[in-house]
């Protein structure tokens, strides 16, 4: 089978992939993903645009470094009212973006590149239409008192395969593609590439 690589410290994608049958290495990007945005800021790029970009950085970053392997990059961005939000740094700035959240409807664009020896093989981008209940600040401190510090890892504060399904009143999107990953066209391109049995 071929050397497949996940160009990231996520759990979660690895498990999504693993529990998908794709056996992958973990070989993190260091590249400074603030410092790529930096341009994209100013440029006004697309939030679909902006988590493909930087999810291809990811992965021809990584294949650079990992001759002949298929390299999975992967990026996930949340836009609120065409607002870009990151990773909150703390759990007070958890509490604020769920307050900002609360009563809305966000989208997460979620990206998946793969690349080998510095070249872009595919790339796809899945948008999800995340609405989330009316929250009351109270909820808002017991949920993050339960769920910890695994917020901080997500873009939206929160965890949609655990506790955070008690956020949202609807999801449009895949589930895989929501926690970070879109599994499915990924594994049809794998398969299409010859490096998964298909």
């Amino acid at each position: 089978m071929a050397d497949i690589v996940l160009a990231s410290r996520s759990i979660h994608r690895a498990k999504i992939l693993a529990d998908a049958g794709v056996e992958t290495r973990q070989v993190p990007s260091t590249l400074d993903e603030r410092a790529i945005e930096a341009p994209l800021d100013e440029a006004d790029v697309l939030p679909e645009d902006r988590a493909e970009i930087l999810a291809e950085a990811k992965a021809v970053d990584v294949s650079e470094r990992e001759p002949g392997a298929l390299v999975i990059g992967c990026d996930q961005i949340l836009s609120l009212d065409g607002e870009v939000m990151h990773k909150p740094a703390n759990m007070e700035e958890a509490r604020r973006r769920l307050l900002a959240l609360s009563g809305k409807t966000h989208m997460l664009h979620s990206a998946v590149v793969l690349a080998r020896d510095g070249e872009t093989v595919w790339r796809h981008v899945t948008p999800c239409a995340m609405t989330m209940r009316e929250l009351d600040p109270a909820f808002i401190g017991r949920h993050l008192a339960a769920a910890g510090k695994a917020v901080l890892s997500s873009v939206g504060a929160y965890q949609i395969e655990s506790l955070g399904a008690q956020l949202f009143d609807e999801i449009e999107g895949d589930l895989f593609s929501i926690v970070g990953l879109p599994l499915l066209p990924l594994l049809a391109t794998l398969r299409r590439e010859g490096a998964i049995d298909g």
